[in-house]
């Protein structure tokens, strides 16, 4: 199955799957599997494990505002939402958790502060809301600039994680771009180079802190997506789905999930019985609807 589908082959092939027309024949049960249909292909991301960051819909929401984007959302066939903090002004915990309820939507995880300062008042929202995970659109302070600093920022996850299990949450989480898997330092204990993201898993407590993994951002740093699932992954909890085109030494391009050429049923397949969030995402999506729709089909309807 190619990464590179049309829309219009992916819109057939979900209208056939939703129809039953796809029911495997026995001749089929028992053929050779071709190169990109693994043996073991039949399952797909349950809707329930399906999430979207809504930072992607800012121009959508924009337009219409969030109660109708919510109502769409909730139609598509969504059951989660990754918000981001501007989707938190001017509603109280409250009055948050009763929108969320009234689309029939949970609130996965957040991007919202991990300032330490306020983590108390953030912690007392998120469980308001019945938030599982918290964290950010990166990672807590003070940062990795250095490998002193990376070793603190581990720290940090470790107490903000801690507080956050006392509270009845889920778990902390760090959130990747390129620089974490780019940014390097040598491990004194070992002489070894890692990047910084692999740092701080070795140093932050797996009971309090997992990783929300961007696959594009971190294929765009080079990283083999696969591979981190299968070394790391009863580390990292969610996954940012975020597809597109790898540019060699410039930034990578967005597209919907799907239309990208990311090989999603390997990465899938590593993920399976580990990531518990599967969250589209599409950086200020220039057609909101069309990204969440085509991604949310897509991914529900993969087989891998």
């Amino acid at each position: 199955m190619s990464s590179f589908r049309s829309r219009h082959t992916r819109r057939v092939a979900a209208a056939a799957l939703a129809a039953g027309a796809l029911v495997a024949t026995a001749s089929a049960a028992s053929a050779t599997p071709g190169p990109h249909t693994p043996d073991h292909a039949g399952r797909s991301v349950p809707a329930s494990k399906v999430s979207i960051q809504m930072y992607s819909l800012i121009p959508w929401v924009n337009q219409v505002g969030l109660e109708q984007v919510l109502a769409e959302l909730s139609a598509m066939g969504y059951k989660n939402i990754e918000p981001y903090s501007g989707n938190f002004s001017g509603y109280t915990a409250e009055e948050f958790a009763a929108l969320l309820k009234q689309y029939g939507l949970k609130a996965s995880a957040s991007h919202n502060s991990t300032n330490e300062a306020t983590w108390d008042q953030t912690l007392a929202y998120s469980k308001t809301i019945g938030q599982h995970y918290v964290g950010s659109g990166g990672f807590a302070s003070p940062g990795i600039g250095s490998y002193e600093n990376v070793l603190k920022t581990a720290e940090t996850l470790n107490r903000l994680g801690k507080a956050a299990k006392q509270q009845g949450l889920h778990k902390i989480f760090g959130h990747n771009h390129q620089q974490e898997f780019t940014t390097t330092y040598v491990v004194p204990e070992t002489g070894e180079l890692k990047p910084a993201w692999e740092i701080i898993a070795d140093n932050t407590d797996p009971r309090y802190v997992t990783f929300e993994v961007d696959v594009l951002w971190a294929a765009d740093a080079g990283v083999d997506v696969v591979d981190l699932l299968e070394r790391y992954g009863d580390r990292i909890e969610l996954l940012h789905i975020k597809d597109g085109f790898l540019n060699g030494d410039k930034r990578a391009t967005f597209a919907n999930v799907g239309d990208g050429e990311l090989d999603w049923e390997a990465i899938l397949q590593a993920a399976h019985g580990k990531v518990r969030f599967y969250t589209v995402e599409y950086d200020l999506a220039p057609d909101g609807r069309d990204f969440a729709q085509e991604s949310f089909d897509y991914l529900t309807t993969l087989r891998y």
